[in-house]
């Protein structure tokens, strides 16, 4: 039987899709552009912004007779049996392609930001806990596994990574990023990207770009920053995850900047990305996205308009449901007023994308469903070991810890016993079942109270709530004091409750006016630093908060950003010395709360100085952790040099275990640039490295360093990389560092290429 070009997968993919959208009409077409969320409440507390007044009706069993771009959270909606879930789905599919006259399925995606975002799915630490890990290898694991878990239950696109660089610690989404630095963030997306990705699953960079760079931290306020800072800092992380990490779509940031908003920019969606940086995939709208443009933004007046001017700019699919991409687009065109030929563009994307993920081809047949476990043996003890990577120690002076096995421990706080305390707002216990207050977890989550119980058995622990994590009732105060002063140690656990615009100290739409604990924690840590028994502060949050109120004051410091359902054993067994530290801080964490925002990417007048009277220096530097492990620094090998402004140089040191048990040293590059056009970052991360090693172990750990490291954007806006002195810094945090080799680049400003290095390799001997 002969079968159509475009059902031929011998075929080449432009050549099946050129030939399927001849055959298709302008209707079927644009039903390729949008996504249906079925089941999507409009009523109550949503889950996007504005779900309610951006949700319309619609006729599914009429819709789908012309096709379907996406369904949108066939699992991310409701609390849904992953294998019921799975064979509904299949359903569901089947449907739409046999209403259609080509046969064609949707895409089908969910949200992938700590876990595939379902019910009794493993719900892993959030991204920056990723950051604080300084271990792309492992998120690398962690991508390809959840990846393996979407692609079970027959979803195709993950809408993850966040690639945001946080700019102010108050915005609510912190917990969403990996942190305040674009290398790290490059690094550690790419990794993830490439989980996902060669896991089959369509990896989904967001949000493009300049979304976390929001005037006064506000969730959606108006981006300030200028062409150097958005080309210098905020877009590096995306150019890295597409280039070496392959994603096949971006997703457009809600904001706006310099008052053009993303998703009407053809500037950022089509000449740079598509451009100057050759991406070839899907570009998808927030959601709501394209509707916000007449609602929020008002640059259009109509849906129609606002589907103009998106697909203008080059977003290909309107998510998460129809309102601009069906109906008014159709009668636009018909009316003349919006060429074809953006419709024809767009849906050629969609369909060479389905055809890549084998939806085009003769035969194809839905995932039927199976027995489903989305929470494996293997994918907890992945979660345990993230989460043991991603704890800080941040400080630990008298070396209170580890907590002796015998000991006399008060544990306090509002996140010391409850599960949620472990979980950012994407995962979705926080995000979906807070609406379903009558279904059950559906995963088990230990809190750190039933874990330190089980880590020091022979310990005498006793616990007092003692506050709620943001109401002003302070009655408890005085059991949870008392519990203290019984005690050899108090163990308090505060931080951040995770919840969506507002309805959370942390999390989408819950921007913080400051960054002092939520609130009367402050006054309840307070009153227990007075009794006088050491206190070990735990902070289980999606942001740093300001510790300079405490400083000398506590007897150590352990910061955890949502762990993740393993969570609670892995705070434990730092607290008990079972887990030997290794996190470093993806985000500075400050000293006082109004001396923000702050991060530590700043020029000169960015720092301290006699000009003002407001010291930004944090209290604990980006970069920094501490250990239970001593290591020495020898045999620094970088001798002063000239290179050419196109050259290379190795920087070399050995690392070595000084004590008795094994631990993990990060060592960090950072580049300071004395002289430069424009001002530059006093110091900013182009290289680092994990180093394991056991009791008197050394390692000998080479970055190599590519001029192209040191470019950055001139007066023209042109990348460039100057020649001069420069100084490459080996360090433990951004502020502190051990080794210094020096520089000067010799010859002609250079200019490099789309296929600059974005990365310094590392090898370790």
């Amino acid at each position: 039987m002969t079968i159509a070009p475009w059902r031929d997968s011998s075929l080449p993919a432009a050549a099946r899709v050129d030939d399927l959208l001849s055959r298709m009409t302008l209707e079927e077409k644009t039903a390729q552009l949008y996504g249906v969320w079925v089941g999507a409440a409009t009523d109550g507390d949503g889950v996007a912004p504005l779900q309610r007044e951006m949700t319309s009706d619609y006729d599914w069993d009429e819709l789908i007779t012309l096709g379907l771009g996406q369904l949108t959270r066939s699992f991310g909606t409701a609390p849904v049996d992953p294998a019921l879930g799975a064979q509904a789905l299949a359903r569901a599919q089947r449907r739409i392609a046999d209403a259609g006259r080509f046969g064609i399925p949707a895409v089908a995606h969910e949200e992938c930001l700590a876990g595939f975002t379902a019910w009794q799915a493993t719900a892993y630490p959030v991204p920056l806990a990723w950051g604080a890990t300084f271990d792309p290898e492992l998120v690398e694991v962690l991508g390809d596994r959840i990846g393996h878990d979407l692609r079970s239950v027959g979803v195709h696109q993950g809408l993850a990574p966040v690639l945001d660089v946080v700019r102010d610690l108050r915005w609510g989404r912190v917990e969403e990023t990996i942190g305040e630095d674009p290398y790290l963030i490059g690094t550690i997306a790419t990794a993830y990207v490439r989980g996902l990705e060669g896991a089959g699953i369509v990896a989904t960079l967001k949000h493009f770009a300049g979304y976390a760079s929001s005037a006064g931290a506000r969730n959606l306020a108006p981006v300030r920053a200028g062409v150097r800072e958005f080309a210098d800092i905020t877009l590096p992380p995306f150019e890295m995850a597409l280039r070496e990490g392959g994603a096949r779509s971006v997703m457009a940031a809600y904001t706006e900047t310099d008052g053009i908003p993303a998703s009407a920019d053809p500037r950022l969606l089509t000449e740079l990305l598509r451009g100057e940086w050759g991406f070839t995939g899907t570009v998808v709208a927030d959601y709501f996205g394209i509707g916000f443009l007449e609602s929020l933004h008002r640059v259009a007046g109509s849906p129609a308009e606002a589907a103009h001017v998106a697909l203008e700019a080059g977003i290909d699919v309107e998510l998460p449901t129809l309102k601009c991409y069906g109906k008014p687009l159709v009668a636009a065109v018909r009316e003349g007023t919006i060429p074809q030929s953006l419709v024809d563009r767009a849906a050629r994307r969609v369909l060479l994308q389905k055809c890549e993920l084998g939806l085009l081809d003769e035969g194809w047949q839905p995932e039927t469903g199976s027995p489903v476990d989305l929470d494996s043996t293997a994918n907890r003890a992945l979660a345990r070991r993230l989460a043991e990577e991603s704890v800080v120690l941040l400080d630990n002076p008298n070396t209170l810890l580890p907590l002796s096995p015998d000991t006399r421990v008060a544990v306090v706080g509002p996140r010391a016993f409850d599960p949620l305390a472990m979980l950012g707002c994407y995962s979705f216990p926080s995000h979906v079942l807070t609406h379903h207050p009558e279904v059950p977890m559906g995963v088990d989550i230990p809190t750190v109270l039933d874990s330190l119980r089980t880590e020091l058995p022979d310990a005498k622990v006793t616990f007092a709530e003692g506050c709620g994590v943001s109401d002003p009732d302070t009655s408890g105060f005085a059991e949870a004091v008392a519990r203290a002063s019984e005690a050899d140690v108090c163990v308090a656990v505060l931080g951040d409750r995770a919840g969506l615009f507002g309805r959370g100290t942390s999390g989408e739409g819950c921007d913080a006016e400051d960054l002092q604990l939520p609130g009367v924690q402050a006054d309840f840590l307070d009153a227990l630093v007075a009794t006088g028994v050491p206190v070990v502060l735990v902070l289980l949050t999606g942001r740093p908060y300001a510790l300079g109120r405490w400083q000398n004051r506590l007897g150590a410091v352990v910061q955890a950003f949502f762990p993740g359902e393993e969570g609670g054993p892995a705070v434990a067994g730092v607290l008990s010395g079972r887990v030997n530290p290794s996190g470093r801080l993806p985000v500075s964490v400050p000293s006082s709360p109004g001396g923000q925002p702050w991060t530590y990417l700043q020029p000169p007048l960015g720092l301290a100085g006699e000009v003002s009277n407001l010291d930004p220096t944090p209290l604990y530097p980006f970069g920094h952790g501490r250990s239970y492990t001593t290591f020495e620094w020898e045999d620094f090998t970088a001798p002063d040099a000239e290179i050419p402004t196109d050259g290379t140089y190795d920087v070399s040191l050995t690392v070595r275990n000084t004590s008795d048990r094994e631990g993990t040293e990060v060592v960090q590059l950072y580049l300071h640039d004395p002289v430069a056009s424009v001002t530059r970052p006093d110091v900013r991360l182009i290289g680092y490295q994990r180093v394991e090693l056991t009791p008197g172990e050394s390692r000998r750990v080479t970055f190599h360093f590519h001029t192209d490291l040191s470019s950055f954007t001139n007066r023209a806006g042109h990348r460039v990389v100057e020649p001069g002195a420069l100084e490459l810094r080996l360090g433990t945090s951004s502020a502190d560092a051990r080794h210094t080799a020096r520089l000067t680049l010799t010859g002609p400003i250079r200019t490099p290429g789309p296929d600059r290095r974005l990365r310094c390799e590392t090898k370790v001997s």
